[in-house]
């Protein structure tokens, strides 16, 4: 991935994240994904508070992307980071697949009932998509401040860089919960290929596929 200059004392830059950062790029996530309706569904249920089990799962989440070395990318304007990807390849396990530790987390932070709920939501996704070998965003989102400047398009292009690198994958796919994000990735060369409905939420499924 190739730095990018976007003003004259100004540089923006994607690349993989560090370890050190993970705590970073959570806080960010959560603040992103504070008010998605999927996760609410899921999380607004049964007992415990509803921020405190969108965190942990968010911490586990970037926990298992690390420990199964899968891309979690940075965007950064000068050292600061500004935006956060993170994408399952073609050979990650998703769903019932996911690793033991895991899953003991999740149900130890966030309840036997949302742990079962986040499974079936990536099983019941990843069985729309319309591909064989692909790459999934799971993630993706620009801090608050640094919206609506663009930024956006250049952490989506880094996601590209990725795609490139990997010729056995068709295309990334993304579900998509808000209509602003789905307007999002339609610039972005992306197009609908089905409504799904994870919970009482329905959102489109959305593929960029691989340029022949």
């Amino acid at each position: 991935m190739n730095d990018v200059n976007i003003a004259t004392d100004t540089e923006i830059r994607a690349a993989y994240l560090t370890a050190a950062e993970l705590k970073l790029a959570a806080s960010l996530l959560f603040q992103a994904y504070h008010d998605d309706p999927v996760f609410i569904d899921i999380f607004s249920s049964g007992s415990g508070d509803y921020e405190q089990r969108l965190r942990a799962s968010i911490r586990e989440e970037l926990a298992a992307f690390w420990q199964a070395k899968q891309p979690i990318l940075g965007l950064y304007l000068g050292e600061a980071l500004v935006g956060v990807a993170c994408l399952h390849g073609p050979d990650a396990g998703f769903g019932s697949d996911r690793f033991w530790h895991w899953r003991l987390k999740m149900l130890l932070s966030a309840g036997y009932v949302s742990t079962k709920q986040m499974i079936q939501k990536e099983e019941l996704i990843m069985s729309s998509v319309p591909m064989q070998r692909f790459h999934m965003l799971s993630f993706i989102a620009i801090h608050p401040l640094h919206q609506h400047l663009g930024f956006g398009h250049y952490l989506v292009a880094a996601v590209n860089t990725v795609l490139d690198e990997d010729p056995s994958s068709e295309g990334v796919a993304i579900y998509v919960t808000t209509d602003k994000y789905k307007d999002f990735f339609n610039e972005c060369d992306y197009s609908v290929v089905k409504e799904v409905k994870v919970g009482n939420v329905t959102g489109p499924l959305m593929v960029h596929y691989r340029e022949d």
